[in-house]
């Protein structure tokens, strides 16, 4: 029996319903999206084999090169206010909502490294010291949940790509890394990029904060800048099914310092900074604050 006439059928259905149905646009550009995750995973994974032999932070620059491109097929914009606060030459954690899947189209991290490093987790980045050109710096690094590693090629071009990994679920190992990374920080001159909200989020507010980044802040004595993203909403809704073009909004806040701080004072230095963050988003999102209440545990981890 002749195939082409029913999948000829098959794929005028698919693209009727692709112009009637709002779930069908929806789950079909999820579906590329996660179909070039994993494509261009596999290409980048032969071609940093290839060019570096192995696992380094270096293949962060080739990854980053075929990811770029995302954005642009999607037609999203992120319009930043505040860049140069990123800019200086100084170490600190820089915290930043996390929305969804989409957000390593054009994550924060592009705007310490320019097109350098796409971004999963948190970023360890060198801070040039005097006389150092940009090709004698050491690369970046970067902190991702231990899950990320089992998904296929995505997995394994992160870690090709030098990504440190850590079990969530083993909170004491989580904080030897920290404890780790903070030494680190002072000795290179390190800026981490940190999502403390600890998963993706799209409902509207912030979810509450982890700890760790502010433990981070003050076993190192050094800054911390937020970061915040304007809502998705507008153009991406997994509830509503809505996924159009759209442009984020990325405001970069005034350092909160941590010099002279302990232990004891990180629940006040997590409330300060999300309490700033929260203003900000609803303000860069339009949204309407609701009697200035923090984000409650209640709040719905996105899909």
């Amino acid at each position: 029996m002749e195939l082409w006439p029913w999948l000829t059928a098959a794929l005028l259905l698919a693209l009727l319903l692709l112009q009637l149905s709002r779930s069908a646009k929806f789950y079909a550009k999820i579906g590329l999206y996660c179909v070039l995750c994993f494509t261009v995973s596999a290409v980048a994974v032969v071609v940093c084999l290839l060019r570096h032999g192995g696992r380094t932070v270096e293949n962060m620059s080739i990854i980053s090169w075929f990811i770029r491109s995302f954005k642009y097929l999607y037609g999203l914009r992120f319009e930043v206010k505040g860049r140069q606060k990123l800019e200086e030459d100084r170490p600190c954690v820089i915290i930043s909502n996390h929305q969804s899947i989409l957000d390593m189209m054009d994550t924060g991290l592009r705007l310490v490294t320019g097109d350098k490093a796409p971004g999963t987790g948190a970023l360890l980045q060198h801070l040039p010291s005097a006389g150092e050109t940009e090709a004698q710096r050491p690369g970046d690094a970067q902190i991702a949940k231990r899950e990320l590693l089992f998904l296929g090629p995505v997995g394994l071009i992160m870690y090709l790509g030098g990504v440190l990994f850590i079990n969530r679920q083993r909170s004491r190992m989580a904080m030897t890394v920290i404890s780790d990374v903070g030494e680190r920080m002072v000795r290179e001159k390190l800026k981490v990029w940190i999502y403390p909200e600890g998963t993706r989020n799209d409902n509207g507010d912030l979810l509450p904060f982890k700890k760790g980044a502010f433990y981070l802040a003050i076993q190192a004595q050094v800054p911390i800048i937020p970061v915040v993203y304007s809502s998705f909403s507008s153009f991406y809704n997994y509830k509503t099914k809505l996924f159009t073009p759209g442009t984020v909004k990325v405001e970069v806040l005034d350092a909160i310092p941590t010099a002279g701080l302990t232990i004891a004072d990180v629940p006040e230095l997590l409330d300060t900074c999300q309490q700033a963050m929260r203003t900000t988003f609803f303000h860069v999102s339009q949204l309407p604050q609701e009697n200035g209440a923090p984000a409650g545990p209640d709040a719905q981890a996105s899909q």
